[in-house]
């Protein structure tokens, strides 16, 4: 029987890390080992608690400190690494290639907040999605026909292909794979998860030429 319900996240060095939505995301896979998705720290422990933890990677671990028995005195406690394998889950052949979905925010932090016309790194207030092949014209929505572009340079192509409007690309679209997609979409990322996910990059991705 608990007698006490306050739950605490001890990071590496021992000390509590607040739920303040910034603490780092735990990575899980599948059986075979293939990136899956992000879940919280408590999804993770829920994970360990149930037995559904089949192997688990990392260099990181954060510990979980629950109730404390009113029996024994002592107080519960889970330990999850940075990376865990979850039983049962085996996503089907070319998962890691999957199409992600896409938007703006994962869009801009492809093609690292650069204009693919005129090369200037800007913030995502001043970023726009840019079809190169327009809409108008049959273009689709769609990772190899968007590009990143300022507002000037947007307007200045407008309805036109980069040729008909002699802007030159900078810079190839690609689509980014589930773990360049999994990179893109978290901001507080490991080093252990960061150089687990990099293994799983495509060739053509630009995080590959981040120093």
């Amino acid at each position: 029987m608990l007698i006490e319900h306050e739950t605490t996240l001890l990071g590496p060095d021992g000390l509590a890390i607040h739920d303040d939505g910034q603490h780092p995301w735990i990575l899980s896979l599948d059986m075979n080992g293939t990136p899956y998705r992000w879940i919280s720290w408590q999804a993770a422990c829920h994970y360990h608690a149930r037995d559904l933890v089949a192997w688990s990677i990392g260099d990181h671990s954060f510990r979980f400190l629950g109730g404390t028995s009113r029996l024994t005195g002592e107080r519960s406690q889970i330990t999850t690494q940075s990376i865990i394998a979850i039983k049962g889950r085996t996503q089907r052949p070319g998962a890691l290639t999957k199409v992600p979905p896409l938007n703006n925010r994962e869009l801009f932090r492809r093609d690292q907040f650069l204009c693919a016309y005129c090369g200037h790194r800007l913030p995502g207030s001043q970023l726009t999605r840019d079809h190169v092949m327009p809409v108008s014209r049959g273009g689709r929505d769609i990772w190899m026909n968007v590009v990143t572009a300022c507002r000037p340079c947007n307007q200045r192509k407008s309805g036109r292909t980069p040729e008909q409007a002699r802007m030159a690309l900078l810079y190839a679209p690609y689509v980014p794979n589930k773990a360049e997609y999994l990179i893109l979409c978290n901001r507080n990322i490991l080093a252990d998860q960061m150089d687990f996910l990099t293994r799983h990059l495509p060739r053509q991705s630009r995080l590959l030429a981040i120093d």
